[in-house]
């Protein structure tokens, strides 16, 4: 067997604003929550309570905003159906005031029909919602390197 990517646990600052973030903004449902002080945590997913399957973890452990300069989560990845569903998420987004990367939906690579919008949730980290075709004719912000390894 080949190991799957499981759930992403997300260290966060403050919970109530990630999770309205991830729930009202980007329309995961909330499964399960930890209340408990020093111990906050939201499971998020896209089914009911308990029939729905972690997909995103947010733990209220973090002291400091997400820093790109040292290793680890380089970005966190989602796949819609459609470019015009990216779009729509790009419209949502932009109506909660995110910051965007890129304008607009973005080729992966000069010439590929791959591509999405790339922006950050509210603790900094880097985020990207794309499909796998569907952006053939969107600009590629670089001309050689894969737009999601530099954002």
């Amino acid at each position: 067997m080949t190991l799957r990517t499981g759930h992403t646990g997300l260290n966060v600052t403050d919970l109530d604003r990630s999770l309205a973030f991830y729930r009202d903004v980007l329309g995961f449902t909330l499964l399960a929550e930890g209340k408990e002080d020093g111990r906050r945590h939201a499971f998020l997913g896209d089914g009911d309570g308990d029939s729905g399957e972690p997909v995103l973890t947010l733990w209220q452990q973090a002291q400091e905003s997400y820093d790109g300069d040292r290793a680890g989560l380089h970005h966190l990845a989602f796949t819609a159906d459609s470019v015009e569903r990216v779009r729509a998420y790009e419209t949502a987004l932009r109506a909660a005031g995110v910051r965007f990367a890129h304008e607009g939906v973005v080729a992966h690579r000069e010439g590929s029909a791959s591509g999405g919008i790339f922006f950050h949730d509210p603790d900094g980290t880097r985020l990207e919602i794309s499909v796998p075709d569907g952006a053939e004719g969107a600009p590629a912000p670089h001309a050689t390197a894969p737009t999601c390894g530099f954002f």
